[in-house]
């Protein structure tokens, strides 16, 4: 919630969700948040984590790898695939390989439990002060003619009627349609849906683009949006005649 400065201007409180499943940990960490300035709320599991994190808006988000129903690390993993949002691990195990795959799997940072709440409350500034100060976000929804594709919410419409499809294809039109008018190869479709199983084979691309087809072409035989270049890969038209 916003709170007057009473200088005319206004304080954005940031909102902190923390997944632990450590009641007495949790009950701290969220009323010391609450002190330093922040407003955090707090969830048991994993589950009831995402339900909390897709009903409301968060500045960034405290996470255990150590949960009751699911890995952190699967977590993670699934916040960072549809969203920049700033994620702290936490961890009971001080191995460093844990730390490692925390921040390959797109974590902003990592503190191993015991921990002292003040360097929580550090890092956590430190992070929010690197992604305020960090390049304007890239678009979440792109439009090009009739279709439109939302980032946040991986909902496609066409005239304004959603069209159902995979994960996959989703994440193979947005890449697309951020290089709109660009000519895409293959390999760098593949590269585009990061952590998902998608057979390394050329011909798995086709399938999918022929899916996705048949999801926003009105005639999918005669695409008129995502075009072949022998040879090269597709591109997504950027006007439809």
């Amino acid at each position: 919630m916003p709170a007057s400065t009473g200088a005319g201007s206004i304080l954005m409180v940031e909102r902190i969700l923390l997944i632990e499943d450590d009641e007495r940990l949790s009950a701290m960490l969220t009323e010391y948040l609450s002190t330093m300035g922040f407003e955090a709320r707090a969830a048991p599991d994993a589950a009831s984590g995402l339900e909390t994190l897709a009903r409301g808006s968060y500045d960034a988000l405290v996470l255990d790898v150590m949960l009751p129903d699911r890995d952190g690390f699967e977590v993670c993993r699934e916040v960072r695939a549809r969203s920049d949002l700033p994620i702290l691990m936490l961890t009971a195990r001080g191995d460093e390989t844990d730390r490692i795959v925390g921040l390959e799997l797109g974590a902003d940072d990592y503190l191993p439990k015991p921990f002292n709440p003040r360097e929580l409350v550090a890092r956590l500034r430190a992070i929010l002060r690197r992604r305020r100060h960090a390049a304007p976000a890239p678009a979440r929804r792109l439009r090009i003619g009739d279709l439109e594709i939302d980032r946040d919410t991986r909902i496609v419409t066409v005239a304004g009627r959603e069209r159902a499809m995979t994960g996959n294809q989703f994440d193979l039109l947005w890449a697309l349609a951020r290089n709109a008018g660009r000519v895409m190869s293959r390999d760098a479709l593949m590269d585009a849906v990061r952590g998902e199983a998608l057979e390394a084979f050329d011909r798995s691309i086709d399938v999918h683009i022929s899916r996705i087809r048949a999801a926003i072409e009105d005639t999918p035989k005669k695409p008129r949006r995502i075009i072949t270049v022998r040879g090269a890969g597709y591109m997504l038209a950027r006007i439809v005649d």
